[in-house]
């Protein structure tokens, strides 16, 4: 197959929904499909409030025009396409074409079906980066809907949609494995900061400046794609932009708790990843988080915007060893079953499904 995947803009640093797509896209490559990635470096809207600092990075960006992917492996085989403005020129003809996003869901929509038979990846209710009328007008859109958590297709149910497919995002085993013995691990707690307000690191911060108060000798390490921002105390640890070897070996394999703050994820990768490196997980009920972690077996889940609660669950941990290394190993166990293989082959077998269905309907005459 001709597989066309359609980002919303470059980034030169890593975000995870880009990630999931760079993961099917080598995985598709390499069972000998023909993929190109079209990353565009202007859109015609991506956020309801542009960041300063942000579009001079963009125009930065435009200016030295990267040609590869900064901070994640790709394939020599798929094509990557950097276009200044998204357009129709930009996509070679093909059998599927992929919107990745809301607003890449409104070009997708528009392409002629030369460019191939639509489909949408969907990861998230984006209402938070677009307008709730247009985000929901692209899920009733006549394509092809792949949902990676079971919130979003009850979502996708309430609005009648029924083609669809449901592929749980997964974890590559091979670089988020356990090195240190779960049972051997100090106190150590880790979280990822983000300053987009509903990865709740505002709540994170706040429960761990009640952590702090009760175990003054705990130590805490962030990690995130940012500089140090004022917000987080001096007594925590920060790492900038880890490569993937530190993050792995240094932090999630260093740490005890992994904790995730958030108020709405679509499928979580950092709690996931945290995991299958052996870490206990203290999390908000952020529904993506439910496909993986059920409360007091796989981990402990807290309400969102409730920084005691979360701050409670951390403690228990920290007070009951037992149930840490028991909460870990479960769920290692766990999310050892979410793995890409699988998960690749429900994406490839959904595309050649509907491909082939309406490759079928054209030999009969009734398109």
């Amino acid at each position: 197959m001709r597989i066309s995947f359609i980002l919303p803009y470059f980034s030169r640093r890593p975000v995870g929904g880009y990630r999931v797509v760079y993961e099917y896209a080598n995985r598709l490559s390499k069972r000998g499909h023909h993929v190109t990635i079209i990353e565009p470096y202007a859109m015609p809207i991506k956020f309801k409030y542009p960041d300063a600092r942000r579009l001079l990075g963009e125009i930065r960006d435009f200016i030295l025009r990267p040609k590869s992917i900064p901070w994640h492996v790709i394939d020599k085989n798929v094509k990557l396409v950097f276009p200044a403005i998204l357009g129709i020129d930009s996509v070679p003809p093909g059998d599927a074409i992929i919107a990745t996003a809301w607003n890449t869901a409104e070009f997708v929509k528009s392409c002629p079906s030369s460019k191939g038979e639509k489909f949408y990846l969907i990861q998230h209710y984006e209402t938070w980066s677009g307008p709730k009328q247009r985000v929901d007008a692209t899920w009733k859109a006549n394509m092809h809907k792949i949902f990676i958590s079971r919130w979003l297709i009850d979502i996708a149910n309430e609005m009648g949609i029924n083609d669809y497919i449901h592929v749980p995002n997964a974890i590559d085993h091979c670089k988020y494995r356990l090195i240190v013995p779960i049972e051997k691990r100090d106190k150590v707690i880790s979280m990822m900061y983000s300053p987009v307000y509903f990865k709740g690191s505002k709540v994170g911060i706040a429960a761990l400046n009640k952590i702090k108060s009760e175990y003054e000798n705990i130590d805490i390490v962030f990690f995130g794609v940012k500089r140090r921002p004022n917000e987080i105390p001096s007594w925590i640890k920060y790492v900038k932009d880890p490569d993937q070897t530190y993050l792995v070996e240094e932090i999630y394999n260093r740490s005890s708790i992994f904790i995730c703050p958030s108020l709405i994820e679509g499928w979580p990768l950092p709690p996931a990843e945290a995991m299958a490196c052996g870490c206990a997980v203290a999390t908000t009920d952020c529904k993506g988080i439910r496909d993986y972690i059920d409360h007091m077996e796989t981990g402990l889940i807290s309400p969102v915007n409730d920084a005691d609660k979360l701050a409670n669950n951390i403690s228990i941990l920290l007070r009951n060893d037992e149930l840490r290394i028991k909460l870990a190993r479960a769920g290692r166990d766990r999310i050892l079953s979410f793995n890409w293989e699988r998960s690749t082959d429900m994406f490839e077998r959904f595309l050649k499904s509907r491909i082939e269905n309406n490759y079928d309907l054209v030999k009969q005459g009734n398109l």
